[in-house]
């Protein structure tokens, strides 16, 4: 049986570069967790959201979907999301579907806020 852990911290109400930190397994089981939580961003045209993957364990094709979601709807508003702490095997998958050329990636959540900031 899989450990679906998973958690979704939202950003500080507030903050001037939201951070979504994510951690776990994102898969079928806890992607809608994720959904709800990218619909809920504030995006504001020219402004961006970090989604830090830090301690995101495993992403399937479901987790992907919902990704690209996220990223159509700051499209829509005129906005970015950008990803942050990818480690190798997440790196891999994104190169592998082609999203390494979708998403701006960043080592870290910091690194990625200050160049959404310097935009």
């Amino acid at each position: 049986m899989t450990d679906h852990t998973f958690t979704v911290n939202l950003p500080s109400e507030g903050a001037e570069v939201p951070v979504l930190r994510v951690a776990g397994d994102l898969d079928y089981h806890t992607a809608p967790r994720l959904r709800e939580a990218l619909e809920a961003l504030p995006l504001a045209p020219g402004g961006g959201a970090v989604l830090d993957v830090t301690d995101l364990n495993y992403c399937d094709s479901t987790g992907i979907t919902v990704l690209i979601a996220g990223y159509r709807r700051a499209q829509a508003a005129k906005s970015s999301i950008v990803l942050a702490g990818l480690n190798p095997d997440l790196t891999r998958v994104f190169e592998i579907t082609g999203l390494d050329q979708v998403f701006t990636f960043h080592a870290t959540a910091e690194e990625a806020v200050k160049a959404l900031r310097e935009g």
